[in-house]
């Protein structure tokens, strides 16, 4: 089981995300940095575990505002050159394409900013392209087409049920369990409402192969020795 750390970005900070009400988020105060810029943040995640990936959700892109790129650069600047998930509101093929362009970044397509499926049948075959189907406390957000036809996905795929998001309920395996039996061969990420070590076995038993995992990362909830065992296993 692959734990990727989250970091949601706003303002050129690292933020505290909670039910997907972006509105609401603030600058993360955590015991494992001393602010919320993102280079201390990440480097205190990897104080934890040597993680080589981070999934960055760019709250000002995803909004229609300008992206953070400085701290996309900073990040990955890193010791290590850490590979970054960034979702960051991508919907047209220009940008899309200059972002699999980039080295050491993955471009998520998030389902709620895709207007219909024309980005994703373009680039669906591309190993770096990851798609994520959003779940709000409302439902599925994005053109139902996506949704149905899982031929149009890409060779990963997050399940993102964002009312999950900071609440300390658990992940959504019932979604998780529908997605996966649609997935085929695909890799299935969940995001969202992991609590404990318990929740990510059970992920794994699910065939899940990966979660991305904030809270119970910064609050302690995940030791090194736990993200190291299930790493391993």
């Amino acid at each position: 089981m692959r734990i990727i750390p989250v970091l949601d970005l706003k303002g050129g900070q690292v933020v505290r995300a909670q039910h997907g009400r972006r509105d609401r988020y603030k600058p993360i105060v955590t015991p494992l940095s001393q602010s919320p810029d993102i280079v201390a943040v990440a480097a205190g995640l990897r104080g934890l575990h040597p993680f080589s990936t981070f999934y960055v959700a760019d709250i000002d892109a995803i909004e229609g505002r300008t992206p953070n790129y400085d701290a996309i650069a900073r990040l990955q600047g890193e010791a290590g050159s850490p590979t970054v998930w960034w979702d960051a509101g991508l919907a047209d093929l220009i940008n899309v394409a200059a972002a699999l362009a980039t080295p050491s970044l993955c471009p998520v397509l998030g389902s709620e900013s895709q207007k219909d499926v024309s980005v994703l049948e373009r680039f669906r075959d591309h190993p770096g392209l990851i798609l994520s189907l959003d779940f709000f406390a409302d439902g599925y957000r994005g053109p139902s087409t996506l949704l149905n036809k899982p031929e149009l996905w890409p060779a990963c795929v997050i399940v993102m049920t964002l009312a999950k998001v900071g609440a300390g309920t658990g992940p959504d395996f019932p979604r998780l369990r529908e997605i996966k039996a649609k997935a085929g061969d695909r890799e299935v990420i969940a995001a969202g409402g992991v609590r404990h070590e318990a929740d990510l076995r059970q992920l794994s038993e699910l065939g899940v192969s990966a979660a991305l995992v904030a809270t119970s990362l910064h609050n302690g909830v995940l030791t090194p020795k736990q993200i190291a065992r299930l790493s391993e296993s």
